[in-house]
């Protein structure tokens, strides 16, 4: 599939365009011809920095206009697609649309798991009734060894298929139980909802498509939670690391329950800061949800070249 390469005026149309994708080889390209009503209704839905579809005058083709990839869908039963983030900016700049993000507000809200306990110990038997609750899918999380050997990155996950809050308590009652420094957990989980707050994640994590996934958690340094006599570095240090097995933890979870994750490593720090209007520091993200197709593991080294033996 070819890759979105620029928009130009229409050839047939003065109002309208044409959307070039290049291939592979630099002399054959695919074309999609848009009239003036096509192209208004397109730009309409993206200087909105929303999500829509656009049918094409033969009645037949079509626009899916998503927060990650928009999709054509043609008539000869090709389909093209390109980055939201791409196609948006070139077809404002060819509308000269002011493009002007339109500001998220965040309204943070107490994350109440499925299962409530109304006693004054309230958090530790919580914790512990959601990791003993059996799940309602039948699956199996006893064999760690087996969830060890099956977990894989997922990069392409089913968004027709819906999480369950039990899975989202129990992936993030995992995260709860990593080990940390001293006990005083310095990290902060944020499970984001809101849609364009995704979408703006995305950018932020260098435009990797998948970050935008059915759950998104990202996992925050939190320092001062680290009650220890240490200089800030180290502290910090304890914090990325708690932060860092925190999120190892979900991944494990998650591969429990049937569901598959990708860990994003590649971001922009003081854009996500931005995003989630936080001070905290991002060590990762995590996108979860079910893979569109289960694939083995792939292959790892063989232990002798992994393991070094001091005696």
């Amino acid at each position: 599939m070819g890759k979105f390469s620029k928009i130009e005026p229409s050839y047939i149309s003065r109002d309208g365009c044409r959307l070039v994708w290049e291939e592979i080889d630099e002399d054959d390209s695919d074309v999609v011809v848009l009239n003036k009503e096509e192209l208004d209704s397109l730009t309409e839905i993206l200087a909105k920095n929303s999500t829509g579809k656009v049918e094409l005058e033969d009645q037949f083709s079509t626009i899916l206009i998503n927060t990650d990839i928009i999709q054509f869908r043609l008539k000869d039963s090709k389909m093209l697609e390109a980055k939201t983030n791409a196609m948006t900016k070139a077809i404002l700049e060819f509308k000269n649309v002011p493009h002007v993000p339109k500001p998220i507000k965040i309204y943070p809200k107490e994350f109440l798991p499925s299962i409530q306990i109304d006693k004054e110990d309230s958090d530790k038997e919580q914790l512990e009734a959601v990791l003993k609750a059996k799940t309602k899918s039948g699956i199996s999380e006893t064999d760690l060894f087996k969830i060890l050997s099956a977990r894989r990155s997922t990069r392409n996950f089913d968004s027709s298929k819906t999480i369950e809050q039990w899975q989202v308590d129990k992936i993030l009652a995992a995260a709860d139980t990593a080990p940390t420094a001293g006990n005083f957990q310095g990290f902060e989980v944020f499970y984001v909802k809101n849609k364009e707050v995704k979408r703006r994640l995305v950018e932020a994590a260098n435009n990797q498509p998948y970050v935008n996934a059915p759950v998104v958690l990202v996992f925050c340094m939190d320092p001062a939670r680290v009650k220890m006599n240490f200089r800030p570095e180290i502290l910090a240090k304890f914090s990325l690391q708690d932060a860092t097995l925190a999120a190892a933890y979900s991944q494990l979870a998650a591969s429990a329950l049937g569901l598959s994750s990708i860990w994003i490593g590649m971001i922009n720090e003081t854009k996500v800061k931005q995003i989630l209007q936080t001070e905290l520091r991002p060590s990762s993200i995590l996108g979860i949800g079910y893979p569109q197709k289960n694939r083995p593991p792939k292959s790892r080294r063989n232990l002798k070249d992994l393991v070094r033996v001091i005696e």
